[in-house]
C-alpha cells in the first residue's frame, strides 16, 4: 500500500509503503485530547516506510510518563500527522492527514475502556478494552 498525505497549510508532506499493519480506531483518553474529544483513527505503517517529502514536523513528547509517544505535527497550522511508540518499528499515520482518506480499512477499536458516550463503533468490528493480546 502506498499512502501520501500532509497537514492542512501543505508545508509538510508525507509518502508511507507498505504492509498496513493495523488501521484502526483509538479510544484512549490520550488520543481523545490529541483528536479533540473524537476517538483517534490511524494506519500503522512499517516506519522503514515512511518519509517525509516536503518540510518537516515539529515533535513533541511528554517528559513525565514513561515510555511516552513522541507525536509529529506541523509547525504553521498544528495539524498531527504521525506518532511514533518506543519500540514499534511504526509510524502512526492519522487518517485525517491522507490524500485518499477512503484507504482507510478499519479494522478494529481500541482502548474501548476509555470510550465516551459520543463516540460511534461500526456494527460488528472488533473491539478491545487495551491491545489486541493484552
Amino acid at each position: 500500500m502506498r499512502l501520501e498525505g500532509g497537514c492542512y497549510c501543505g508545508e509538510v508532506r508525507y509518502v508511507a509503503e507498505g504492509d498496513p499493519m493495523m488501521q484502526a480506531q483509538c479510544h484512549c483518553r490520550e488520543c481523545q485530547y490529541i483528536s479533540g474529544g473524537a476517538p483517534n483513527t490511524f494506519i500503522a505503517m512499517p516506519a522503514a516506510g515512511f518519509s517525509y517529502i516536503l518540510g518537516q514536523p515539529k515533535q513533541f513528547t511528554r517528559k513525565d510518563l514513561e515510555r511516552a509517544v513522541t507525536r509529529e505535527f506541523c509547525a504553521e497550522c498544528g495539524t498531527h500527522l504521525v506518532t511514533k511508540v518506543p519500540g514499534l518499528a511504526a509510524m502512526i499515520v492519522k487518517v485525517g492527514t491522507l490524500d485518499e482518506p477512503k484507504q482507510f480499512q478499519p479494522q478494529m477499536a481500541i482502548y474501548t475502556c476509555d470510550i465516551q458516550e459520543f463516540h460511534t463503533i461500526p456494527a460488528g468490528m472488533k473491539t478491545f478494552e487495551k491491545l489486541p493480546g493484552r
